[in-house]
């Protein structure tokens, strides 16, 4: 039986990448596929030949009520209060109503929303549609989702709809956290059910899955990537200029629109890349330097690729938590994050052998999660049966 999906998404890269890998797999059997979020997201999902429904603002219009409201900033300041605010106050309060509309319209018979979203949810108990709900990374811990859940109760309660007891609140909860980095008192919210889904590095579409073999000799080669909205030049510059005095080759990425002169660097063996999927980065890469994003860090141990994590805000201070308790990488708090101790991080990965083994030990569990195609598999079997 065909089945309409809808996935529902915070209007962010890192938001929206690690839903694609299970739309394209509901696309490949055959179903109707769309995603609602904000209009300014067209330029990476129109490519795909996935329908957007547009609803709502992009984020700097929600930074910026959330700093009106409460002064603060939740990307660098990610207190639960801001992050509740930002997530389940003003994206609700400017998007759901549109999306709601939206789905209505479109009809769907399954929404799948990312764990920070509150948007797919609402609308999901506005139309009495099944709703899955996918983490993108280790659990978020409960001094978050306890404020998330107060913050979005109110706005149920304003539609006349009943309001989520906890977070996630639908049927299924899709963990792509291999077991290795996840917390070890996890545990889904009661009625939930847990379903594994293998994260998968971005990777164009109908790209080959594996990997670069490694290159022959030479210098190790280390990718250097703080993502789409923490690669500031005046942080990453100083950075790739303190790994020049090391033995490697760097392969740093620019983020959506950031050029090589921003760095300020001349040296023959630091390469820029423009935004391309992450999966096409990490071939002939010995290690990887970066912020933390969930999709990142996923990514990354999914290849079994050690990493040295310098989180700048968001949740990325989650993954950096997790990957030097799992012994697949080293985390560098803010206060000591200067670009020295960062290139001491990247050596000591580099030369002593059980980050890799670690790396690999994550990389062995993810290969035996189930497929985004089983998973869409199981999801239409249980929807329709």
């Amino acid at each position: 039986m065909t089945m309409r999906v809808l996935f529902s998404t915070t209007p962010a890269f890192g938001h929206f990448l690690p839903l694609l890998p299970l739309a394209r797999a509901f696309r490949r059997q055959g179903h109707d596929v769309a995603v609602v979020t904000a209009v300014g997201m067209t330029p990476l999902i129109a490519p795909e030949g996935i329908e957007l429904l547009p609803a709502g603002p992009m984020p700097d219009v929600l930074f910026a009520e959330v700093g009106r409201k409460l002064g603060l900033n939740p990307a660098t300041e990610p207190t639960p209060e801001a992050v509740a605010e930002f997530f389940a106050g003003v994206r609700v309060d400017l998007t759901a109503d549109e999306a709601l509309a939206q789905a209505k319209r479109w009809q769907p018979d399954l929404i799948i929303n990312e764990m920070v979203d509150f948007v797919g949810p609402l609308v999901a108990a506005g139309l009495g549609v099944p709703l899955a709900t996918l983490a993108f990374g280790p659990s978020v811990p409960a001094e978050f989702t306890d404020v998330l859940t107060a913050v979005v109760r109110t706005r149920y309660e304003e539609r006349g709809l009943p309001a989520p007891e906890h977070t996630p609140s639908g049927r299924w909860l899709l963990d792509t956290c291999p077991p290795g980095l996840q917390f070890p008192d996890f545990a889904v919210p009661p009625g939930v059910q847990r379903i594994a889904l293998r994260p998968e590095p971005h990777q164009a579409l109908d790209a080959p899955t594996g990997a670069d073999a490694p290159a022959a000799g030479g210098r190790r080669r280390v990718l250097v990537s703080f993502g789409t909205v923490f690669a500031d030049p005046a942080v990453v510059g100083p950075l790739l200029g303190a790994l020049t005095a090391l033995d490697v080759d760097v392969l740093a990425t620019l983020g959506l629109d950031g050029k090589p002169e921003d760095y300020q660097l001349d040296s023959d063996r630091v390469e820029f890349s423009p935004f391309v999927p992450l999966a096409q980065l990490l071939g002939n890469v010995d290690a990887v330097i970066s912020h933390g994003g969930a999709g990142t860090t996923l990514g990354t141990l999914a290849r079994g690729i050690p990493m040295v994590v310098v989180p700048q805000g968001a949740d990325q201070f989650i993954q950096a938590d997790r990957v030097s308790a799992s012994g697949a990488g080293l985390a560098l708090a803010p206060g000591q994050a200067e670009p020295a101790a960062i290139a001491a991080a990247l050596r000591r990965l580099l030369d002593e052998p059980t980050f890799t083994v670690e790396a690999r030990r994550i990389s062995a569990e993810v290969s035996v999660m189930p497929s985004p195609d089983e998973v869409a598999e199981r999801l239409c079997a249980e929807v329709t049966g």
